[in-house]
């Protein structure tokens, strides 16, 4: 009997242990958990995967697949209509990679069957750069119902998304743009210019790679190879998770990475890249990631600033590489 009592005991003591050793377990994991669950200033336009499988046949959901026409008609989500750069292009410059006028995109929409109430998920296949331009393009036309599908269409694929090849139905619209525009993170070279040779806080950020940034890379489109003078390098590739998620990092290592500006929340940063697509994917992780207030992505970039020999530029290398 008493054998059978001081069992009992022990096997209470036990399990009391292992319960205790639980708890502990698991208030680590939550303390490690809430070390890095620091959401952004802003998810507004950014959606994830999984709640785009639960929305993707929502009557006022379109979604947008920006990649070239090749990529597209390889395979795309289920029910994704195409649009690329070119489509959202100005061709009337001497030069490539000009945001469209209201017009052209006014009539590219409602020829695509996309309505005024309709919300654009757009997405990508290399870490939303090309997504964030089309974000940045419709931003300035104050049309504002835009989500980047964060992780692209590897996020998609990795939660069980319909992939398909499926040439989509299209019924015409009419679509248009907001009369008030107000180009909110658009700048012009002019502005630029007076940037470099002010004597107030500004951010010049190039968010190309190291050898673009000295001029051992002249990419094909550009006149010559260098950079905008008192121009700072964070590469836009840096933000991205492109060996895991291809989503884009968390808080806390994106303002690591931005720390570097040496900048406020509230100084005026200016970006640009060869032209202004990666430079607009750094501007939506500074404004609304980062909840930066104060950002303008140069529309030209390198490849507009490049062409003009008046313009000054800055070059540590004299080897160019053209492609």
């Amino acid at each position: 009997m008493i054998y059978r009592i001081s069992s009992i005991i022990i096997l209470g003591i036990l399990f009391f242990s292992c319960t205790k050793s639980k708890n502990k377990v698991k208030d680590v994991i939550s303390k490690e958990t809430k070390i890095d669950t620091k959401t952004y200033y802003s998810s507004k336009h950014l959606i994830e995967a999984e709640e785009l499988v639960s929305l993707s046949k929502q009557q006022h959901i379109k979604i947008i697949d920006f990649r070239k026409a090749k990529d597209y008609a390889k395979n795309h989500i289920n029910g994704a209509i195409n649009i690329w750069r070119t489509d959202i292009e100005d061709s009337s410059y001497p030069y490539k990679g000009m945001m469209a006028k209201k017009e052209r995109i006014e009539q590219l929409f409602s020829r695509l069957g996309i309505k005024n109430n309709d919300t654009l998920i757009v997405y990508d296949d290399r870490g939303s750069c090309d997504a964030a331009r089309f974000w940045w393009v419709l931003k300035n036309y104050d049309f504002k119902s835009v989500k980047i599908l964060n992780g692209g269409l590897i996020s998609w694929k990795k939660v069980g998304g319909l992939i398909n090849n499926h040439t989509v139905l299209i019924t015409p619209s009419t679509f248009t743009l907001p009369n008030n525009n107000t180009f909110e993170l658009y700048i012009r070279k002019e502005e630029i210019i007076k940037a470099i040779n002010s004597s107030k806080q500004v951010v010049i950020l190039d968010t190309r790679n190291i050898d673009e940034f000295s001029g051992k890379r002249q990419k094909q489109g550009a006149f010559k190879a260098g950079r905008i003078p008192k121009s700072i390098l964070i590469d836009w590739a840096e933000t991205i998770d492109h060996q895991g998620t291809h989503k884009f990092k968390s808080y806390d290592n994106l303002n690591m990475i931005y720390s570097r500006m040496r900048a406020s929340k509230t100084d005026t940063i200016i970006t640009y890249c060869h032209s202004g697509v990666r430079s607009a994917h750094t501007a939506f992780i500074l404004t609304e990631l980062l909840g930066y207030k104060n950002v303008k992505n140069y529309d030209g970039s390198w490849i507009e600033w490049s062409y003009f020999d008046v313009l000054p530029f800055e070059q540590d290398s004299t080897t160019t590489i053209k492609n």
